[in-house]
């Protein structure tokens, strides 16, 4: 849990700071940072997804995630606590027309969709290495000025999702760490995973840019459907 703590320091450290800047930034600024940032949250989109070694597993985890996903109504389900979030904290933030739950959700989806979040919980909890989680840690601290500052100080509340995802994860690890074996970012299931999960970065970006919105929350499963489809086709003998 070290790496876990250490990330969400991070990300409240670089929200605060973005929370200053950013009212001190006007409104173009503002449009053209959002841009900025959506334009590299595309191209991180592209990498993740392009690491694919069949690129079937990650197209059928994200429709079966969004099937999923839609039937969960998870999308509605993030909004929905985000908006209870905003409720109870939102006089600490000020009255801003940025919406809370927005830089919540968002903020949230980012800094928890990717290889090193997975990867770097599950090491931190089988070994207490940490390194991983603190290179996330760095990276998701100078998002989260740029994102604070553009989206407003809910960001900072993206902090209980690192705290209960990653947490959760590096404390499932501590627990069945024996069943996964050796981890590394070419293992199958791991590659699989990044690229569903880059498909998903790449309907974040989309939204920040204001070119699509695409209910990414929904399509949430597909990141744990890819492994399990890898597993499947490594009992049946296919390789990918």
């Amino acid at each position: 849990m070290t790496g876990t703590i250490i990330n969400a320091i991070a990300v409240l450290i670089g929200g605060l700071l973005g929370t200053l800047l950013g009212a001190r930034l006007p409104e173009k600024m503002r449009q053209t940072v959002m841009g900025a940032i959506g334009l590299v949250v595309l191209v991180v989109g592209f990498q993740m997804a392009l690491s694919s070694q069949n690129i079937l597993i990650p197209m059928f985890s994200v429709l079966i995630g969004g099937v999923l996903g839609e039937w969960w109504r998870i999308e509605d389900g993030l909004n929905a606590f985000g908006r209870w979030l905003e409720d109870r904290t939102g006089h600490w933030f000020g009255e801003d027309e940025r919406s809370v739950t927005r830089a919540f959700v968002t903020a949230s989806l980012v800094f928890c969709v990717g290889p090193l979040t997975i990867l770097g919980a599950i090491q931190d909890g089988l070994t207490g290495d940490y390194q991983l989680l603190a290179i996330k840690s760095l990276l998701d601290g100078f998002t989260s000025i740029a994102f604070a500052a553009t989206l407003g100080p809910g960001v900072l509340l993206s902090i209980i999702t690192i705290l209960v995802y990653q947490g959760g994860i590096a404390l499932l690890a501590m627990g069945f760490g024996s069943a996964l074996g050796e981890v590394t970012r070419q293992t199958p299931w791991v590659l699989e995973m990044t690229a569903a999960g880059g498909i998903l970065v790449l309907g974040i970006g989309l939204g920040l840019l204001e070119l699509k919105r695409i209910r990414v929350g929904n399509l949430l499963p597909a990141v744990l459907i890819a492994p399990l489809l890898v597993a499947l086709l490594h009992l049946l003998g296919i390789t990918i």
